[in-house]
C-alpha cells in the first residue's frame, strides 16, 4: 500500500500549506460530482481524503509517522497482548476517537478546518457534520447545491439589436458563444443561459445576460420603429428627387415628392426594429432642407420670390 504522502503527492517532510495545497487540487479533480462514471477516481478520491485526514493533524500525523497507525488511521499491533486486540492506545482500538473509522459504515469526522476546505471547494458546509464516505455510493439521496449565477451585460451595436443579428461573448470560465438574440428583446428582460454560470458540486449555474442597445450616431430608437433626420438641399425638396437614404438593413432609394418642407416625414416600411411576434417596426425619415450658410445668388432669388408671392406660411397659425 502508497504511504499517505505519495497518495497526495508531497515529500515526507512537507509542511501543512503544500499538503494542503496538494489535497485541494485532487480533491477538485477526483470529487465524485465530477466523476460519476469513473469509480476508479471516487475510490482515489477516498484514499487522498483519509490521507489529507491524517496528515493534515499534527498529532496523528506524527503517530503515523511513528509507525503506530497504518495508512487507513487502524493502529498496528505491536505485540503487547491484553485487550482491544493489542490496541496500545486503549478506547476500542481507534486513534480518532468516538468509534468513527475512515472505512466502514460510521463515517469519518475530517473537523472544522477540513469542514471548511471542502465548503470552499464545493459550496457546502461540512462543519460539525464530518464526512461520510458512504454517502460516495448514493449521492441521489441528498440534493447538492449548484453553483453561482454569473452576471454580464451585453452590448450590441445599433443595427446588429435591430436586425437580430447573432452575438459573439466570452463567458468568465473563457468559454466562448454564440448568442442568438431573440424578437422583441429588451434590457429590463435579461437572458438566462442554462449551466454557463459557475461550476458547483449540484452542476453548473446560470449566466444571467442584460442586452444594452448602443447609441447611434445618427439612427434613434422610438418604440419599434427608428427615426432618421434626414438633410436634403433646397433643389431636391422643391423639385423633388430620388436619393441614397442608410437603413439599418443597408442603404435605399426613396422618392422624395417635389414640395417638400423641413419635418415632412416618410416611411420606410420594415425598416425597425423586430417586434415579439416576428414583424418589424418601420424606419421614420423626417427631411431637413439645408441651405449654404452665404450664397449671393440664393439670396437674391429669395428676396425677388418672397416679395411675388404673397404667401403667408403661418397663416395656419391664426391671429398671432
Amino acid at each position: 500500500m502508497a504511504d499517505l504522502y505519495s497518495k497526495l503527492g508531497v515529500a515526507r517532510g512537507a509542511d501543512d500549506a503544500a499538503i494542503k495545497k496538494a489535497y485541494r487540487k485532487l480533491a477538485k479533480e477526483l470529487h465524485p460530482d465530477k466523476n460519476k462514471d469513473n469509480p476508479k477516481a471516487v475510490e482515489r478520491f477516498k484514499d487522498v481524503s483519509t490521507a489529507y485526514a491524517i496528515l493534515s493533524d499534527s498529532t496523528k500525523r506524527g503517530q503515523y509517522d511513528r509507525g503506530e497507525i497504518d495508512e487507513s488511521g487502524n493502529p498496528k499491533s505491536f505485540g503487547f497482548g491484553g485487550g482491544g486486540g493489542g490496541n496500545p492506545f486503549g478506547g476500542g482500538g481507534n486513534p480518532y476517537g468516538g468509534g468513527s473509522r475512515p472505512q466502514g459504515g460510521a463515517g469519518f469526522d475530517f473537523g472544522a478546518e477540513a469542514g471548511d476546505l471542502f465548503s470552499e471547494l464545493f459550496g457546502r458546509s461540512q462543519r460539525g457534520a464530518g464526512f461520510d464516505f458512504n454517502d460516495l455510493r448514493g449521492r441521489g439521496q441528498r440534493s447538492q447545491p449548484k453553483g453561482g449565477d454569473v452576471a454580464y451585460r451585453l452590448n450590441i451595436p445599433f443595427a446588429s439589436a435591430a436586425r437580430l443579428d447573432t452575438q459573439r461573448m466570452t463567458l468568465r470560465n473563457g468559454k466562448t458563444l454564440d448568442l442568438k438574440l431573440p424578437a422583441g428583446f429588451s434590457p429590463d428582460k435579461p437572458l438566462r443561459m442554462n449551466g454557463q454560470g459557475d461550476a458547483g458540486p449540484g452542476g453548473a449555474g446560470d449566466a444571467i445576460i442584460t442586452l444594452e442597445i448602443a447609441p447611434h450616431r445618427f439612427f434613434v430608437r422610438d418604440g419599434d420603429n427608428v427615426r432618421l433626420d434626414l438633410p436634403v438641399s433646397l433643389a431636391e425638396a422643391v423639385l423633388g428627387a430620388k436619393i441614397k437614404v442608410p437603413t439599418v438593413d443597408g442603404a435605399v432609394m426613396l422618392g422624395i415628392p417635389s414640395g417638400s418642407s423641413s419635418g415632412k416625414t416618410l416611411r420606410l416600411k420594415g425598416k425597425g426594429f423586430t417586434r415579439p411576434d416576428g414583424s418589424r417596426g418601420d424606419q421614420l425619415v423626417t427631411l431637413m432642407v439645408d441651405l449654404p450658410a452665404d450664397d449671393a445668388e440664393l439670396r437674391h432669388f429669395a428676396e425677388q420670390w418672397g416679395s411675388d408671392s404673397g404667401r403667408d406660411p403661418r397663416a395656419a397659425l391664426g391671429d398671432i
